[in-house]
């Protein structure tokens, strides 16, 4: 499985990634700063979690629409 996922660190700030391991990338950055997993999306293959993530990195609406979703 590949994962995009978001990160709200503790300064209130967001990260969005991709990875094939989410609890070792998740493991990794909690080690470098405090943060803690608030979404994620799985995709059977690559690319379509890599083009994912790039529209949510990018493209402002992407982000903008899921962010009205998960953050209340």
């Amino acid at each position: 499985m590949h994962y995009v996922y978001v990160l709200k660190r503790k300064d209130d700030e967001y990260y969005i990634g991709y990875t094939s391991d989410l609890i070792r990338r998740v493991t990794e950055h909690k080690k470098e700063y405090p943060c803690k997993l608030i979404y994620y999306e799985a995709y059977i293959f690559e690319k379509p979690a890599r083009d994912r993530e790039r529209k949510l990195k990018y493209y402002g609406s992407a982000w903008r629409a899921l962010r009205k979703r998960i953050i209340a």
